[in-house]
């Protein structure tokens, strides 16, 4: 699954990212699958001039870049040095696509699944209670793509996290649905761990459709209560993939 999906979902400007930002994007991913380690100096300007075949000036500006994003520090006469995770800008739309392509890190995991248990049962709530019809036909809409997509992993995921991003858009509440990539980025890397076979799709299809017609019926306690079953079962896979390491709060 490519971190691409997630900027498809975001519906992010595609056009050809400028120097900066395509440097910027390396060492993002390299700093964020850990292979530069947390605490830890990047190489010096000269290096990375040399390693990327551009200027200094386009060096300096991808650091600032993710300097902005909390990921490094940079220090007169010491050097540049890779900041801990607690402060990294992880709302970030970068920082969490990079997640995507990195190696499953089951503390983010963890935590990007307290997050949807937090507030997706509730927004599902809110959705059977402020849906108007177009909220709902976009909701139906998803669980047919879902449907029709059944027999591919990756386009079924999009459908997958379409679904949520119409309940969540459904409940009516920007500052949810500022949280859409949280719900991407976790959707994108566990379904990655827990879906390797369309076979167990149908499955999935009918549980969604399940939360839609509690949204339709205008029944909220019900559709809180689906959202959340569906939620406890994608991690309990997690944790079957994982091990007893994976925590279920």
């Amino acid at each position: 699954m490519s971190e691409l999906v997630y900027y498809d979902l975001k519906r992010a400007a595609t056009m050809t990212p400028s120097l900066p930002v395509q440097v910027a994007r390396e060492l993002g991913r390299r700093i964020v699958a850990g292979t530069i380690e947390t605490g830890t100096l990047i190489d010096d300007e000269a290096t990375l001039t040399e390693r990327y075949q551009v200027s200094r000036v386009v060096v300096r500006d991808a650091v600032k870049i993710l300097v902005g994003k909390g990921l490094l520090d940079v220090r007169r006469g010491i050097g540049t040095r890779v900041k801990p995770r607690n402060q990294w800008i992880l709302w970030d739309d970068d920082v969490l696509a990079w997640h995507v392509n990195a190696p499953p890190n089951k503390d983010f995991i963890n935590q990007l699944m307290d997050i949807r248990l937090a507030f997706e049962p509730k927004a599902a709530r809110w959705a059977a209670e402020r849906a108007t019809t177009e909220s709902l036909a976009e909701i139906e809409a998803a669980c047919s793509g879902m449907e029709l997509e059944k027999g591919s992993v990756e386009k079924f995921i999009i459908a997958d996290a379409l679904f949520h991003r119409s309940v969540l858009r459904a409940a009516r509440n920007d500052y949810l649905t500022a949280m859409e990539g949280v719900i991407y980025s976790a959707l994108l890397i566990s379904v990655q761990i827990t879906n390797q076979d369309p076979r167990e799709n149908s499955s999935s299809v009918f549980f969604h459709r399940e939360v839609y017609q509690a949204i339709a019926d205008k029944d909220g306690y019900r559709a809180e209560q689906l959202t959340e079953k569906l939620l406890r079962d994608a991690i309990r896979r997690l944790q079957e993939a994982f091990g007893d390491n994976f925590r279920i709060s």
